[in-house]
């Protein structure tokens, strides 16, 4: 008798130099310290860049001023069971409550009652195909759904957008919903190819004190 052997789902995009970051924000760079090709005893690298950097987790002093940095949350958000939505919604809309709902009671994983199933969604939009073009046209999340995820139990939303707001927005309401429920924010995730349903989610963040977000090797792996 065989055992079934889960699959991975690498959901993090490559960390290369050519990575599209906010405008503004500090793009990946490395530079090389020592090289064996040179002649050293061992290759070193220094890397800088914005810890907001290709699939990341965002702290609440991000979006908080009394928020704690990302080396102070607790790590159990970022590793258990995940229900993976794809959404029906064009470029520049905000998901809403129905959106996720209606994705929720279609497909052969259907959640019952349409209501999530896990505590952790991840929402794939479709609207930011390519990590090395920054397009300000991506989907973001409503308050409402942030709300509505909050009342189902849910506490952590992940989105396959740089960001769960808007490009241009000043207000960032769905981080204000998110700071309200003390939820937690998993964005730039890599959701092509993931058949929507129930995986385990493993997605931690560096131990970084006073640091406001953590780039994560974010990966899904199937349910036994």
């Amino acid at each position: 008798m065989t055992r079934d052997v889960p699959i991975l789902y690498d959901i993090s995009p490559p960390l290369g130099q050519g990575l599209a970051v906010f405008p503004g924000d500090t793009p990946l760079s490395r530079e090389v310290v020592l090289d064996l090709d040179r002649g050293d005893p061992v290759t070193l690298s220094t890397l800088r860049a914005t810890c907001h950097l290709g699939a990341h987790i965002d702290a609440p002093s991000h979006y908080d001023p009394q928020g704690v940095s990302i080396g102070e949350r607790p790590l159990d958000p970022f590793l258990g069971r995940c229900r993976v939505v794809r959404v029906a919604v064009s470029l520049g809309e905000l998901v809403t409550p129905g959106m996720v709902r209606d994705a929720l009671q279609s497909g052969p994983c259907a959640a019952p009652d349409g209501r999530p199933d896990a505590a952790r969604v991840l929402i794939a939009t479709g609207t930011y195909p390519d990590p090395l073009e920054f397009r300000r046209d991506f989907a973001a999340l409503s308050p409402d759904l942030i709300d509505w995820l909050a009342d189902a139990a849910v506490f952590l939303v992940g989105i396959d957008t740089p960001s769960v707001d808007p490009a241009d927005s000043k207000e960032l309401p769905a981080h204000e919903a998110v700071r309200r429920h003390d939820l937690n924010i998993l964005e730039g995730v890599v959701l092509d190819g993931v058949p929507p349903g129930l995986y385990e989610l493993i997605a931690l963040p560096l131990r970084l004190t006073e640091f406001d977000g953590s780039p994560v090797r974010a990966v899904l792996r199937t349910l036994r």
